[in-house]
């Protein structure tokens, strides 16, 4: 009986050696792919802000822009400023009668 208890326990320790094995390479790997996902989502992270800033500086860009056409005003009076409201119909702002 003895001779059957030393055997089984040297086969019951090299199957633990290959199972500590095998879990140690399971963790490399999870390692390695935890790492290659945090670098991916970081990435994607920077990418998101890289984009919305360049989108608050064109939106920034089109405030002044628009801004600065409010602002400007015709230098010459008989220049009038017309709005479409629909379809074919328009209306003037700063008519003069008195030219007629």
């Amino acid at each position: 009986m003895g001779a059957q208890s030393s055997a089984a326990r040297n086969g019951g320790s090299a199957w633990k050696s290959l199972a500590w094995i095998g879990g140690a390479l399971a963790t490399a790997a999870a390692a390695a792919v935890a790492a290659v996902l945090a670098v991916f989502f970081a990435a994607t992270v920077v990418v998101i802000a890289l984009m919305a800033s360049c989108l608050l500086a064109l939106a920034g860009l089109a405030m002044r822009a628009r801004r600065s056409t409010a602002r400007a005003r015709p230098a010459d009076p008989s220049i009038i400023e017309a709005h479409n409201v629909g379809g074919h119909s328009w209306v003037a702002y700063g008519w003069d009668r008195q030219a007629r």
